[in-house]
């Protein structure tokens, strides 16, 4: 693979559909093919933040038992939901009644949903974000989400080290700061309402937090932001799952690949969505890569530490967490960012917006 030239802070291309990868060469024993599928991979990461990719090598077994628990946990009485809810959850795990996300929006998300992450055991190295999961009493529900869980967790430690080789890093440079990340699943379910208005989105335009995130999802809806300010639809690709770009690799990258703004519109039809958002571990400081930077490219980021800037944002995204804020049981971290300080302007980040606590 020849040498990629690291320009920072690249605008996305206008375009109009999503690019697919078939990333099955980032599997090979051959350094070569790695780095080919690595350079394709990290070209649409580049020129869109959005992407299919085919050939993840996740069984269909999985993905269709995943699917059965989460429309057998969603069809129960919002009473029985409730007793999971995530609120009562020392790790931020557990059932999102409709209403409780906010992001720039002024009106609520539309949907509901559940989420899980690494399941850490070991209470000494417990963060806010980071811990044991709480997994509702129903029936095959943990076995067979946490199956899933592992297989994309895996899936996302081949595409760290693939966007590691896109950027002429080392193989292992990510995947040595993965090894207990406070990386989350979500069961999203967004329930089809013909008497919603138009302008009630099942999400809010926003850009993910982590370093990239892993989308699979039942119906269409999604909509991505392209480089000419346009909304495109990313309809679902049989067999594929998405991937996008968060604003961690954005700062990492120093630009290089930028997180791009997306929105889930008002469904047509019921809609389920599992997105697996790939974070490094929570202490690590995320700041522009010592080796892509020069007199020429200087750095374009303040660092962030990772837990830091997901539970920042989350704490502005659900009501139980802006009421701890509000009665003062919380308060932002040290530099915590403003919902969507990364992505939709590329320009704007020499001088990003920081929060007083």
């Amino acid at each position: 693979m020849s040498e990629v030239q690291i320009s920072p802070v690249r605008p996305h291309t206008a375009f109009k559909k999503l690019p697919l990868i078939d990333i099955s060469l980032l599997f090979s024993s051959d350094l070569t093919e790695r780095k080919e599928a690595a350079k394709a991979l990290g070209n649409a990461a580049r020129d869109a933040g959005f992407l299919y990719i085919v050939g993840h090598g996740v069984q269909q077994d999985l993905i269709e038992n995943l699917k059965t628990r989460t429309r057998e946990y969603f069809s129960q009485t919002y009473e029985q939901k409730m007793q999971d809810y995530i609120g009562n959850s020392s790790n931020h795990s557990g059932y999102v009644p409709e209403g409780e996300e906010q992001y720039l929006s002024a009106k609520p998300d539309l949907k509901e949903a559940y989420d899980v992450g690494f399941d850490l055991k070991q209470s000494e190295v417990r963060r806010p974000m980071l811990g044991p999961n709480r997994w509702p009493d129903f029936p095959r529900f943990k076995e067979d989400v946490k199956a899933y869980y592992d297989a994309v967790f895996a899936l996302s430690n081949a595409l760290f080290r693939g966007f590691a080789l896109a950027l002429n890093l080392p193989e292992d440079y990510f995947t040595n700061k993965v090894t207990a990340p406070p990386s989350q699943l979500r069961l999203v379910h967004y329930p089809f309402s013909p008497a919603a208005p138009e302008d009630r989105p099942g999400i809010g335009a926003h850009t993910d937090y982590e370093c990239f995130t892993i989308l699979l999802a039942t119906e269409d809806g999604l909509e991505v932001q392209n480089g000419a300010m346009e909304w495109i639809d990313a309809p679902v690709v049989s067999g594929a799952f998405v991937i996008n770009i968060g604003d961690m690799l954005e700062v990492l990258s120093n630009g290089y690949f930028v997180a791009t703004m997306h929105r889930v519109r008002k469904v047509k039809q019921e809609r389920y969505s599992f997105p697996l958002f790939c974070a490094c571990d929570y202490d690590t400081v995320i700041k522009p890569i010592e080796s892509l930077l020069s007199t020429d490219k200087p750095s374009h980021y303040k660092p962030i530490v990772c837990g830091e800037h997901l539970y920042a944002q989350t704490m502005q995204t659900f009501a139980y967490l802006k009421n701890r804020l509000a009665n003062g049981a919380l308060v932002l971290p040290d530099g915590a960012k403003g919902l969507s300080s990364f992505g939709h302007k590329p320009q704007s980040h020499l001088e990003s917006v920081e929060l007083t606590k």
